[in-house]
């Protein structure tokens, strides 16, 4: 899986890609991550000011980002795909309008395609033509809004990723094609805890018997309760 990633703030990205599952899934090569840059595409003024964004038309707070900048990021992505085979292309702008993103979403996407644009917007959002241009799909991460597209193209990259053969490894399992809950616990069996402050009492905290019983059967009849 290729993942293309406009953004004008690329370095947010760093401290977590080269970390833990997606870092050594990058390293093995069962996924790439190339970054566009739109002020790279934007003719130097004398002044050395690249804008990427300008006033809303109609009136409004904020500004918009410009249309030219973003389709020539794109444009560069699809230039480079030209020399590839068996391109499956999908390209995505974060909107809090858009379509929810969720796990299956997730799976379909990692067996569908090859190829992922992902275009994070900034400030009051991205000129709409961008989207009617490349046919855009609008995603949304949760019902709030965010100052940026990044954060959310690291979650579809990550949820994403996961569901590639190999990026988890040998050790690591799916969690959601196994039963979970919303509980879970590990060594000691009994956690000695006293809260601070004076006269305070040590409590106990104990695991659940079933997680200890052995009984295969009923430990997932309480992970589904759960």
């Amino acid at each position: 899986m290729r993942f293309h990633i406009i953004t004008i703030f690329p370095d947010i990205f760093d401290s977590y890609l080269n970390e833990s599952i997606i870092g050594r899934a990058i390293k093995n090569k069962h996924i790439s991550i190339k970054f566009y840059n739109p002020r790279d595409f934007i003719k130097t003024p004398q002044n050395n000011y690249r804008p990427v964004d300008d006033k809303p038309y109609g009136g409004g707070p904020g500004m918009v980002m410009r249309a030219e900048p973003i389709l020539k990021a794109v444009e560069s992505v699809l230039s480079k795909l030209k020399a590839k085979k068996l391109v499956k292309l999908k390209t995505i702008i974060f909107s809090p309008s858009g379509k929810k993103f969720t796990t299956l979403y997730a799976k379909q996407a990692a067996k569908k395609y090859t190829d992922i644009i992902l275009i994070s917007g900034r400030y009051e959002g991205i000129d709409a033509r961008v989207k009617k241009i490349f046919k855009a799909e609008d995603i949304s991460i949760g019902d709030y809004v965010l100052t940026g597209g990044e954060l959310p193209a690291m979650v579809l990259l990550d949820s994403i990723s996961r569901q590639i053969p190999g990026v988890l490894g040998k050790y690591e399992s799916l969690e959601e094609e196994r039963v979970s809950s919303s509980e879970v616990y590990t060594r000691p069996e009994i956690l000695k805890y006293t809260p601070r402050g004076r006269g305070k009492k040590t409590k106990n905290y104990k695991v659940p018997k079933v997680l200890l019983s052995g009984n295969h059967k009923k430990i997932e009849e309480w992970k589904q309760r759960k």
